[in-house]
């Protein structure tokens, strides 16, 4: 393997470590037995939840290359994912929110273990159903496992501030450390056990049963909407009232759909534009190295998060520059030196300034992921959070499907040009809302 990245891996392994080793009493906070017992158990849950999910991310195109499936084919079957989140994502929100979080957390494992097994299947119809359930269980994943723990956290009296410590580790480790080892197990499945690219979606299944299997033993229901006879119509409605009448929540979903439809255009993105001749990489170690940046930027975020000064509202608007900047790279690299047109030996330079840029949004990643479910838990209501954070989804599974309908129309220095501008429209929308972050929220009729 190529020495730059086991350069890149290391210098960002000593940042981590340095900052984690350097927090001080100002970047820790305090709490009780019985919270840190809670939270555990959520941060248990959650890693497995997300190492579930990360075993999947870097094989997933490379499993249908092998099947055969083009640039083209495979583009649709992204399409289908984001489409299913899109069209079904809300409704399993609206039932997330009347039927009980906790069940919904059950359904994400069991549908996810399903899209799992469709990956053994090389028919197209098969893997299509099974990136069909892959977005319902996206859906389910990014809404669910939120409203059940700031629910669950408010019931039981914890402060309020305590919330954002469980926010900040659970991406440490599940977005961040949990996300390199599955990284780098995947790696050891498929590169050196060669059991093929279908083991780490068998590896992902096992994880996600051992989740769900404590789901059910320790956790408790809770609910959002108490009303018996209200149906999901009504609810649908009462989401988009909230979100229409206070302009705080309808400006953090803009911001929301238009970052993470930039990050999930990367995750297509990233594996042909440091291969464009199909040269062979380790996805794995990428995927690892991805994710210790990201793991960095959660914990810069753990350390501005636990002081009162910058507001949360304030450094994201950096965060959305930078991470716009970083974008910009591939288009920047690409016309100063262009890739070679040949299969060649070797990463290219070129290709090495992708990485860097690369591994500054993973950072920005992990900075944003803590800090916007912050935020969330400050301006949604609660009696509709799966239902409103399902409503932020629809906007960007629209832009991705977009894109990705169109990946074999425009080069990719075009779709990352997209995603810069989108995550520039982005810091002038976080801009606007720490403008009026101080004005009271409108309550949900």
């Amino acid at each position: 393997m190529e020495a730059f990245y086991y350069l890149v891996f290391g210098a960002l392994s000593a940042v981590v470590l340095g900052i984690e080793l350097s927090k001080t009493t100002k970047d820790r906070i305090n709490t009780s037995p019985a919270f840190n017992s809670f939270k555990n158990n959520y941060l248990v849950v959650y890693s497995l939840m997300m190492a579930g999910d990360w075993l999947q991310g870097p094989y997933v195109y490379f499993l249908y290359t092998t099947y055969g499936f083009g640039k083209g084919d495979i583009g649709q079957l992204f399409i289908a994912g984001f489409g299913s989140s899109m069209l079904f994502g809300t409704i399993v929100g609206s039932l997330a929110d009347k039927q009980g979080r906790r069940r919904a957390c059950v359904t994400y494992c069991i549908t996810y273990v399903l899209s799992c097994i469709t990956k053994h299947s090389p028919q197209y119809r098969i893997l299509m159903i099974g990136r069909i359930l892959g977005g319902i269980a996206t859906s389910l994943l990014f809404s669910s496992f939120e409203s059940w723990l700031v629910a669950e956290h408010n019931k039981r009296g914890f402060e309020q501030q305590w919330l954002s410590l469980t926010f900040s580790k659970a991406i440490f480790l599940g977005n961040g450390l949990v996300a390199i080892l599955s990284g780098l197990f995947g790696n050891l499945l498929v590169d050196t056990f060669q059991l093929g690219p279908v083991a780490p979606f068998d590896a992902a299944a096992c994880f996600l049963a051992i989740g769900m299997a404590i789901i059910l033993s320790s956790w408790s229901e809770n609910y959002g909407d108490p009303s018996e006879n209200k149906d999901l119509l009504a609810q649908f409605r009462g989401a988009a009232v909230a979100i229409a009448s206070d302009e705080k929540i309808a400006l953090l979903g803009a911001i929301q759909s238009l970052f993470e439809g930039s990050m999930y255009t990367f995750v297509f993105l990233w594996t042909p534009a440091l291969s464009p001749n199909d040269e062979e990489i380790p996805h794995g170690f990428i995927f690892a190295t991805f994710m210790l940046a990201s793991m960095l930027g959660s914990s810069l975020a753990s350390r501005l998060m636990a002081r009162s000064s910058p507001r949360v509202e304030s450094y994201m608007q950096i965060v959305f520059v930078v991470s716009s900047a970083s974008l910009l790279l591939p288009i920047v690299s690409s016309f100063l030196f262009p890739p070679p047109k040949e299969k060649v030996e070797g990463i290219s330079f070129s290709s090495c300034l992708q990485i860097l840029g690369f591994c500054t949004f993973e950072a920005c990643v992990g900075i944003f992921w803590p800090s916007i479910m912050k935020m969330r838990s400050q301006y949604i209501p609660e009696e509709a959070r799966s239902t409103i954070m399902n409503f932020f989804r629809i906007p960007l599974n629209i832009f991705v499907c977009i894109v990705l309908y169109n990946v074999n129309a425009f080069p990719i220095t075009i779709m990352f040009g997209m995603c810069s501008i989108f995550l520039f429209v982005a810091s002038i929308l976080q801009r606007r809302l720490m403008m009026i972050a101080d004005k009271p929220s409108k309550s949900l009729p």
